[in-house]
């Protein structure tokens, strides 16, 4: 049995109503997946203007693959979009809760006023017994309000159960993640409820990942412990970047060298500009504010210096970019390459990108920034910067480069090529992933990281 992106999957063999709502990044992909798997899905949002283009095959934002597999799942005549409450309450039998939960401003905690929209609008609306599954990553305790709730507000009372099933989702990998998960994690409060999340995922459990089955309480602690632990893994390479900047030691090397130990792993040890997006930071930042609503903040105290190390990068990044320069930041011509916080993603959340290139126009540089998918995004955020989307015409002149966004066209760029359109050929490569060997042999004076300094082997 195969559960693919691309091709046509294994379908339920019990279909049920389903509704997603909340149709946002998380929300679209598993309204698409599951009405891919066969069963019959409903997905709400109170933006008119996407519900509209969701309903025509296409997402307001990018991510490999998910355009495919939408067009695939409304062609089943499975799958569509609405803005009514009153329909999705009629409709579903299972309802997912896949509302964000950003960070509050001027606050680290997670701002759950999406969450009590949600649940507060439909519940009155809730006349038939029915399962509410959150998705969404909620501070601990969340769940319980939510069930109160349900019970307090919909006609069918206690007949309205709650389970909470927290996503994994990776932004480049969502559809993979989705259909072909590393584990499936529920928080129940009755067998019946495991039983009937098992009859629903059961094309995609039948891959034979982990099913793991918890309380509530822990269920809400997963996703936020899972990145706490990816941030720390991350910004502890970082810290190790920074001693090896101070004592000339390979930050790469190093990492390699403990990556071997299985009980440390290789991966998550790529020392850099640090981690952005809307996930981690926020999820970093509100579980500690969850920590010190609880009383128990000294557990979580290590997360503040994770969260520190990471910004650390950025400011170390500029630096490097003002050496580069020989000291002299105004009116120099700076190439930023990459503007989402990742590769094959068009978010520019927390990215680090931006906040590099912003940084250095402050204070005098003329920054032009390059990313294949993300500009339109940047540019209503950011709209200082210059921005170009041709990677040869956004270089043209440069002083210096900057490589932040770890883009394959970008890792596979020719120097000499790149070298020859360029004022000087200077870069920063804050991400670890060029060919370094390649750069300065052609005559490249590059820079990454927590590295030596490599210098350029050929005159320019």
């Amino acid at each position: 049995m195969t559960v693919d992106a691309t091709t046509t999957t294994t379908t339920t063999t019990n279909p049920r109503n389903i509704t997603v709502i909340g149709c946002g990044y998380l929300g679209a992909v598993h309204a698409a997946a599951m009405a891919d798997i066969g069963h019959n899905v409903l997905g709400f949002d109170v933006d008119v203007d996407k519900v509209a283009l969701l309903n025509t095959g296409h997402t307001p934002f990018y991510e490999p693959g998910l355009d495919e597999l939408l067009e695939r799942a409304l062609a089943t005549g499975r799958l569509r979009f609405t803005t009514s409450y009153e329909e999705t309450a009629t409709f579903g039998d299972v309802h997912f809760l896949c509302v964000g939960t950003p960070q509050q401003k001027g606050s680290h905690a997670a701002d759950l006023v999406y969450v009590r929209s949600a649940i507060q609008t439909l519940a009155p609306m809730l006349t038939k017994p029915s399962l509410v599954v959150g998705k969404s990553t909620v501070p601990v305790g969340t769940a319980e309000w939510v069930r109160d709730e349900l019970h307090r507000l919909a006609p069918a009372g206690e007949d309205i159960r709650l389970a909470w099933n927290p996503e994994f989702l990776r932004e480049g990998f969502a559809v993979q993640d989705t259909l072909r998960p590393d584990r499936l994690v529920i928080g129940v409060e009755s067998q019946r409820d495991e039983a009937e999340l098992a009859d629903l995922y059961a094309p995609i459990r039948a891959q034979g990942m982990p099913w793991v089955v918890v309380d509530l309480a822990t269920a809400q602690l997963v996703k936020n412990a899972a990145n706490a632990f990816l941030a720390t893994k991350i910004s502890f390479i970082n810290a190790m970047a920074e001693l090896c900047e101070a004592t000339g030691a390979d930050v790469v090397a190093l990492a390699d060298a403990i990556g071997h130990d299985a009980r440390i792993g290789r991966r998550f040890l790529q020392a850099g500009v640090g981690f952005g997006g809307g996930c981690l930071p926020k999820d970093l930042r509100g579980f500690m504010a969850r920590a010190d609503e609880l009383g128990v903040d000294q557990a979580l105290a290590f997360l503040r210096d994770v969260d520190d190390i990471n910004m650390r990068r950025r400011r170390r990044a500029v630096d490097v970019a003002i050496e580069l320069l020989g000291g002299s930041v105004n009116g120099a011509n700076i190439a930023v390459l990459g503007a989402a916080f990742k590769p094959d993603s068009d978010d520019i959340r927390d990215s680090p990108a931006l906040d590099v290139a912003t940084s250095l126009h402050d204070i005098g540089a003329n920054v032009v920034v390059t990313d294949p998918k993300a500009l339109d995004n940047a540019r209503r955020t950011r709209p200082g910067l210059t921005y170009i989307e041709d990677v040869r015409e956004a270089v043209a002149n440069a002083d210096v480069l900057l490589h932040l966004t770890e883009w394959r066209e970008y890792r596979d760029l020719d120097p000499a090529e790149i070298g020859s359109l360029v004022s000087h050929r200077n870069i920063l490569d804050g991400r670890n992933a060029l060919d370094a060997k390649l750069w300065q042999d052609a005559g490249w004076d590059i820079r990454a990281l927590g590295r030596p300094s490599l210098g350029h082997s050929h005159a320019q």
